[in-house]
């Protein structure tokens, strides 16, 4: 649910290496007006997988496309299995420091603005409550037919009720917050309708293959364009719905900043990319800055 669509790239060898240096970061978040872009990586210290940094997921889980949820019955049974019985420890994962760091520097007037490519609700979680969830959120559900959207909360509860005694053992899960079963263990799960209309129902997030809605890509293209520099956290900027932003930066001469531990996409378009861990990083920059990083959440 992170690509749409899914690409493949090979990190070009004409471009530096990342640095340790994170005294261009720092800087840029001094002036002010910063725009943070964050993605997946930025959320492995909660214990949510990336796909693509070590030991990504990609290398082991096709994410569901749209195509494949509204055309198959089946399909839509087996990524509700999987997606809730995940969704029991993604909706436990709290907000790491690298996410308590970004909403301190917003506290303090450092940052014009949040874009996360995540649907986990931890950069909300730790205070950022303005940031724009660029792919939507896990924690709401829609009806395809009549609209209608309720929280997940309440969705899990019904297919626990639909489905006792449901407690297979998940190899692992994803970013998506799908978990990995087998079909044997999917099994005869049940799917339940859309309580207002008997509906089917999906997560309120943007699927693989499916577009992003035009007001929200406008909203973050105005963010950026009111950004004095746009410091991408956390992703590899694979897919477009991303590096649309560094390169519209880019072209605009608005300063790129990246700290991401491998290579991204976006690379050739960047001041600076620093490679080190998120949470260390980002507390160190605003300890530098004389931000205290506090553990509040909401």
């Amino acid at each position: 649910m992170r690509m749409r669509p899914t690409l493949s790239w090979t990190p070009a060898e004409d471009l530096p290496p990342g640095t340790t240096d994170l005294g261009p970061v720092a800087d840029a978040l001094d002036a002010g007006g910063v725009l943070v872009l964050s993605g997946a990586g930025l959320s492995t210290e909660s214990g949510i997988p990336d796909y693509r940094g070590a030991g990504g997921s990609l290398t082991r889980h096709t994410p569901m496309t749209y195509q494949e949820f509204t055309a198959d019955a089946g399909a839509r049974r087996r990524y509700w299995a999987r997606s809730h019985l995940g969704w029991r420890t993604f909706g436990r994962a709290r907000p790491n420091a690298g996410h308590r760091a970004v909403a301190a520097l917003g506290r303090h007037g450092l940052l014009s603005g949040v874009i996360t490519q995540n649907v986990d609700g931890l950069h909300q979680a730790a205070g950022s409550e303005d940031a724009v969830e660029l792919h939507g959120s896990l924690a709401r559900v829609v009806c395809l037919s009549c609209g209608a959207a309720g929280p997940r909360g309440e969705l899990a509860r019904r297919l626990d009720e639909a489905n006792p005694g449901f407690e297979p053992e998940a190899a692992g899960i994803n970013p998506d917050g799908d978990a990995d079963l087998t079909d044997e263990q999917v099994g005869d799960f049940h799917v339940v309708p859309c309580g207002v209309c008997g509906g089917v129902l999906k997560p309120d997030v943007v699927f693989f293959g499916e577009a992003v809605p035009p007001q929200r890509v406008e909203h973050c293209r105005e963010l950026v364009r009111g950004a004095t520099s746009l410091l991408v956290l956390g992703s590899s900027l694979t897919v477009m719905s991303g590096l649309r932003f560094v390169r519209q930066a880019a072209q605009a001469g608005t300063p790129v900043l990246i700290v991401n531990q491998g290579p991204t996409r976006g690379d050739r378009h960047a001041l600076t990319r620093v490679a080190l861990p998120l949470g260390a990083a980002l507390t160190t920059v605003a300890a530098r800055l004389g931000v205290p990083v506090d553990g509040r959440e909401r």
